[in-house]
């Protein structure tokens, strides 16, 4: 876990992120400035937390929102739903501790053990305890 790169505006876990080794996680450089990064101008949750002036979709009022990755990814939607409830730092927590026990981020590609779930709730839980419901 590379904690100092953080939570991104997303909510996804750019410390548990294995996709791009040059990445220096989406809050670096102001937020504003991310030439390095590939997916900078096509990301709306990143355009929208510019324009409302927030530093985080899970600062935002908003909890029905389904812009950008929230509109098909559960993982982004739960972690930034959990940051909202908990704070950014006690997920952080839950992560690492999570990986510790083997919970896996990005297992083939992108998808891992938290892309397992069609429930907003359970998957709340198994950020919080490490374990799914009935296991």
């Amino acid at each position: 876990m590379k904690r100092e790169l953080g939570i991104a505006r997303c909510g996804l876990a750019c410390c548990l992120c294995s996709e791009n080794v040059q990445c220096k996680g989406c809050k670096q450089d102001g937020f504003l400035d991310l030439s390095w990064c590939r997916d900078a101008e096509w990301c709306e949750n990143r355009k929208c937390c510019i324009a409302k002036g927030l530093g985080a979709c899970w600062v935002c009022g908003d909890k029905a929102c389904r812009k950008g990755l929230f509109s098909s990814k559960i993982k982004a939607l739960a972690f930034t739903e959990y940051a909202r409830r908990y704070g950014a730092e006690a997920l952080l927590d839950c992560l690492e501790a999570n990986e510790k026990a083997g919970i896996v981020y990005h297992r083939e590609g992108i998808m891992g053990d938290y892309d397992e779930f069609d429930d907003l709730e359970e998957l709340i839980d198994f950020i919080r305890t490490g374990k799914r419901q009935g296991h």
